[in-house]
Formats: C-alpha cells, sequence, structure tokens
C-alpha cells in the first residue's frame, strides 16, 4: 500500500484533565478508561509508591467495613487490577460470590491473570453508572479510588445503591484534602512528587491528572450528603493516615424499601 492510500494513523485521545462539573469528573468514561489501560502496567507499583506503601491497610479497613462473612456476596466497583475486589473473597471463600467491575479492559486482564484461579470471583468490563447486576444482588459495593473519576458520583452511589440488597452496605474509599498539618505535609507530597514520579514511569499525563482529579474531588462532608441524596442512610466516614484518605460507608435502607 502507497504512502497516498495508507491509511492515516488514529490520533490518540486527549488525556482526561481532572476537572469536575457541578455533578462529578468532567472527562469522558472513554477518555479515563483509556487513560488507565495505558498505566495498567505500572499501576500496582505507583500506588504502592505514591501511598507511602499504606494502601494494604487502608483496602484491610475499607474491606472490614462491608462486614462479609463466607458465603455472601460482594461488588467491587472501578475494581482495578483486582486487588480489593480479592481481598472481599479472601473473606466470603469459599460460596460466596465477588464480581469486579472496570470500564477498562487491560485493568480487567491484568485482574484476570493475578485472580482467574479463585472459582469464586468474577472480573468483567462494565460501566460504574450501569452496572452489569440485577437489582439487589449483593450483601455490599465497595469502590476503592474510583468514584472521582466518575461523571457522575451521586448516580455512582445510586447505582451501588441499586445492587445490593436492603439492609446491604456500600463501602467508598478515596483520597481525601487533608486539613491537619501533618496531612498537609503529605498533601504537599501528593501534588508536587507524584506527578514527577508519574513522569519518570513515562505517565506524567496520568499522574497529573490523579492530582487535579484529587483537587477537584469533594471534602468528606459532601461526600457523605451525596450518599444521602442517592437513598443511603446511617452514613459515616473514617478518617486514615492523617486524612490523607477516607473511607465512607452507607446502608441501603430496609424499612423503606420493604414499604415500597
Amino acid at each position: 500500500m502507497s504512502d497516498e492510500t495508507r491509511p492515516p494513523e488514529p490520533v490518540p485521545a486527549a488525556p482526561p484533565s481532572g476537572a469536575a462539573t457541578e455533578h462529578g469528573n468532567a472527562s469522558e468514561t472513554a477518555r479515563v478508561g483509556a487513560m488507565f489501560d495505558r498505566i495498567s502496567g505500572v499501576y500496582d507499583v505507583m500506588n504502592a509508591l505514591i501511598s507511602g506503601f499504606q494502601e494494604p491497610r487502608w483496602r484491610r479497613r475499607a474491606v472490614a467495613e462491608t462486614g462479609l462473612g463466607p458465603g455472601m456476596t460482594a461488588i467491587d466497583v472501578a475494581t482495578g487490577t483486582g486487588k480489593v475486589a480479592a481481598s472481599l473473597g479472601d473473606r466470603v471463600r469459599p460460596d460466596g460470590r465477588v464480581l469486579g467491575v472496570d470500564v477498562a479492559a487491560r485493568m480487567v486482564d491484568q485482574a484476570r491473570r493475578s485472580y482467574g484461579d479463585r472459582a469464586w470471583l468474577e472480573y468483567v468490563v462494565g460501566d460504574a453508572l450501569a452496572l452489569p447486576a440485577p437489582d439487589s444482588t449483593f450483601d455490599a459495593a465497595t469502590i476503592a479510588f474510583g468514584m472521582r473519576n466518575l461523571p457522575d458520583y451521586r448516580r455512582g452511589f445510586a447505582e451501588m445503591r441499586r445492587v445490593v440488597r436492603p439492609g446491604g452496605v456500600v463501602v467508598c474509599l478515596e483520597i481525601a484534602r487533608p486539613n491537619h498539618l501533618i496531612g498537609r505535609l503529605g498533601r504537599f507530597w501528593f501534588e508536587r512528587i507524584v506527578p514527577l514520579l508519574g513522569r519518570l514511569a513515562g505517565q506524567g499525563e496520568a499522574y497529573g491528572y490523579l492530582v487535579e482529579s484529587v483537587r477537584n474531588y469533594p471534602r468528606p462532608e459532601r461526600v457523605a450528603e451525596l450518599m444521602r441524596e442517592a437513598g443511603l442512610e446511617d452514613v459515616r466516614w473514617i478518617p486514615m493516615t492523617v486524612g490523607m484518605v477516607t473511607i465512607h460507608v452507607g446502608q441501603r435502607p430496609v424499612e423503606a424499601d420493604r414499604r415500597g
């Protein structure tokens, strides 16, 4: 094929900006998913570095807040490379079930490679705002470091509420903006050093997006309001590591669902 007849090379999609609207992340879901596809190979290593190797402790606490036990069921939204889903699986196995959902196909492929031998785990490509599950399916729904990537935070929580049973638990683990002095030092690390680490990993734009998306994510009080607006009750939050991350927990009402 000559140069004259060869089709032009596709132009890579512009990276997401991390800006926000009044509802959620301003970037299209497809662009965010494509970015996570590009960083799938370095994602776990970068998470360890960015968190100061605290991510396993945060994950354990978030999973514990679900209250899951053997034989129960859960869905992990924005599952990434599958670690949270795998930790949930450790609590429900061998007779329970955990479904991990992510919009980024390469992330899902990585999760399947890592945990595909565990019969109680399943990983699928899907949209957090249109989860591939019927109403009232799971005992718990989790999302870790994924809510700030959604174009509508309230809808994200409402969709998690939809797929849990009455009385089911919704847990959200997310990076926060601390007010504590020590936390502000950690924020300096996050905002100045993380983009540098991203550039060293060849993914400067993606980790610049990470910083911007955290800057534009609502404060814990507003996140709690959004959860209540989405139909959750008994909402509370737990700051960890001097406020660097926050775990929000809410419950799908029982009585209101029975009346409905």
